[in-house]
């Protein structure tokens, strides 16, 4: 049990999240989006959110900026995730435009709001919970594209809220967060994308 709840933390790391997001609304999508497009698309998508993050993480690691991918210590979290800021409006100007893509770049949007507000949070020493964030931004955006397609997302969305059960179990195992800093994390992660489904619902 310890191990499975410990891998809960890598496996639904929120770097992980956007393109998760990505791949759900490409999935679920009732519009043709040609098989070129959409495989650039998440090959952008790869690049910018998942392999750029991660050669970022060993350059602060070697540079001893960081300790650990989990972001522990709340004083190395700033770095971090302004790097991620400037990457999401990369991800945001240059692969998904709003025209095309309304849904999923609000979807975006929200998760750089998100970030922002993180960082916001760390001027006041306040931690919320990053893998809160993701996993819960992911959910509500899920549920608002069920809403908008007019889908049954029902499996899906439940998947996603036993999800985020897991991962909130998995952090207080890890003795990463407290309940507070978990809920904060879930409602940072949560309020912006019910705030701009408002723009494409």
């Amino acid at each position: 049990m310890d191990f499975f709840l410990k891998s809960i933390s890598y496996i639904l790391h929120p770097v992980l999240m956007p393109l998760i997001g990505a791949v759900i609304y490409f999935t679920a999508a009732p519009r043709f989006i040609p098989d070129e497009i959409l495989r650039s698309k998440i090959f952008g998508l790869i690049i910018l959110t998942v392999l750029i993050p991660i050669v970022l993480f060993f350059l602060l690691k070697s540079l001893g900026t960081i300790t650990s991918i989990h972001l522990e210590d709340i004083k190395q979290r700033k770095i971090p995730l302004l790097l991620q800021s400037i990457l999401l409006i990369v991800v945001i100007k240059m692969i998904i435009d709003q025209y095309h893509y309304p849904e999923l770049y609000f979807f975006f949007l929200g998760i750089l709001f998100s970030s922002l507000s993180a960082i916001f949070m760390i001027l006041f020493s306040i931690k919320a919970s990053l893998h809160m964030i993701g996993i819960g931004s992911v959910t509500m955006f899920t549920v608002a594209l069920s809403i908008h397609f007019g889908m049954n997302f029902t499996l899906l969305i439940a998947a996603l809220m036993i999800a985020n059960g897991l991962v909130a179990t998995s952090r207080l195992h890890c003795k990463a967060h407290s309940n507070l800093e978990l809920i904060l994390g879930f409602l940072i992660g949560v309020i912006p994308q019910l705030t701009l489904a408002n723009l494409w619902l």
